[in-house]
């Protein structure tokens, strides 16, 4: 049985291992910088930007979600943003992602969400046959952009600030 519970203060250590092996899977651990002090203060501290649920099995914790708000100006509702989810690899294939994402859909209902959305390494055919196995729908039609380090400090700097 998997039991799911939001994460708290004292399991900073717990997520930032998730995280890292959670990097080690995607090929991308060099790119994990995150440390237990921006964690505690980005996850925790007096404006939290991202909330984390926790899976136990066998009394183990098993894996997590990392997810935050998002907002659909279409359907002028909030929705829910998973921004990682991982699994343990010894408790793969016994239902903790699967109960994760439950979790995040109960909690889209009850906090009147109009969409749960997630993205996945193209090469992560074992996730993308997960996600579509519940009924997910591919963006197809959607490319994500991202600005960060420098492009991000150079367009930062030409903002008016008026």
């Amino acid at each position: 049985m998997v039991t799911i519970r939001p994460a708290v203060p004292a399991d900073t250590p717990l997520i930032l291992r998730f995280i890292r092996a959670l990097g080690e899977y995607e090929r991308l651990s060099s790119e994990v910088v995150a440390t237990e002090a921006a964690l505690h203060a980005t996850l925790f501290g007096a404006r939290p930007y991202a909330e984390v649920a926790l899976a136990y099995c066998d009394g183990e914790c098993a894996g997590f979600a990392l997810f935050f708000h998002n907002y659909s100006t279409f359907l002028a509702r909030p929705g829910i943003y998973l921004e990682d989810l991982f699994v343990d690899p010894a408790y793969r294939t016994r239902g903790v992602g699967k109960a994760l994402l439950q979790h995040l859909a109960r909690l889209c209902v009850e906090r009147g969400c109009g969409r749960l959305e997630w993205s996945a390494l193209k090469w992560n055919r074992l996730a993308i046959d997960f996600y579509l196995g519940l009924g997910a729908v591919a963006m197809h039609e959607w490319c994500i952009y991202r600005l960060h380090g420098g492009p991000l400090q150079r367009l930062a700097a030409t903002a008016n600030p008026g």
